[in-house]
């Protein structure tokens, strides 16, 4: 009897649908299964058929960009032969001008755009004719303390220097050079870098 009961809850099992079996499960709702794995399948809500949906767009602020600009406008030299001035411009505006002395007649600073192509502190000083050199800091170099070429030949230089003869300044004496003194070549070689143009007009 047994045996047939057991062979009877079989078949009857057999003749029980699925989702009749299902049903006698305990059931688990959507929410939970969300809830339990939300943190790799995040639940989103199924919206009403009633209420429609309203789809939120992050409002940009413009930024404004201040007038003054941190973007620095390059620095560029004029000298103006004539004059015997050098002029410092940040852009389109003259910041500075200082007194300068040119290259004598037959010497004449050379005209036209050129740019900075050396930087020195106590450059050494060779006499174009005799080839004879002062060391750097030499009370006697005509050079000064600071040197800023912008043109050669090959073999010479010209650039902007500080002298020993402060009352040569304003005058059309050197051998091409622009010669400052020395407290305005120290103060505009701050202020210079290799590649800055520099224009010498008459």
């Amino acid at each position: 009897m047994r045996c047939s009961h057991k062979i009877t809850m079989l078949n009857l099992l057999h003749r029980v649908s699925l989702p009749l079996l299902l049903g006698l499960l305990a059931p688990v709702s959507v929410p939970q299964l969300s809830q339990a794995a939300d943190v790799l399948t995040p639940t989103v809500p199924t919206p009403s058929p009633s209420a429609p949906t309203a789809i939120s767009t992050p409002k940009s602020t413009p930024t404004a960009i201040p007038a003054n600009s941190s973007v620095t406008q390059p620095i560029r030299l004029e000298i103006s032969r004539s004059k015997r001035r050098v002029t410092l411009y940040q852009g389109d505006v003259a910041v500075k001008s200082y007194a300068i002395a040119v290259g004598r007649p037959g010497w004449e600073t050379p005209l036209g755009t050129w740019q900075v192509r050396q930087k020195l502190r106590r450059p050494i000083w060779i006499h174009p004719m005799t080839g004879e050199a002062i060391k750097g800091g030499d009370p006697e170099n005509p050079l000064g303390n600071y040197w800023l070429g912008f043109w050669s030949n090959g073999k010479n230089w010209i650039g902007f220097h500080g002298t020993p003869n402060p009352e040569s300044v304003g005058h059309a004496v050197s051998h091409g050079c622009v010669r400052m003194y020395n407290h305005d070549i120290e103060e505009m070689f701050s202020k210079v870098n290799l590649g800055t143009p520099v224009r010498v007009i008459p």
